[in-house]
């Protein structure tokens, strides 16, 4: 479920920012750019997840 929700997450994301900076830069919107950075960015985030160690709470 990690899984999806962060792809999920990634393309809306992606697609927002590839729309607003292509309308602001007068470029038509291209949603197969936006999809595949998605896919690169859900990869990046779930290898960063599981290569950073969880640390231990300091019981206070």
């Amino acid at each position: 479920m990690k899984i999806i929700m962060t792809f999920i997450w990634s393309f809306l994301l992606v697609s927002l920012l590839n729309y607003v900076v292509g309308s602001i830069a007068n470029v038509p919107f291209n949603f197969q750019a936006g999809a595949i950075i998605s896919l690169g960015l859900s990869v990046l985030i779930l290898v960063m997840g599981q290569i950073i160690p969880e640390g231990t709470v300091a019981d206070h």
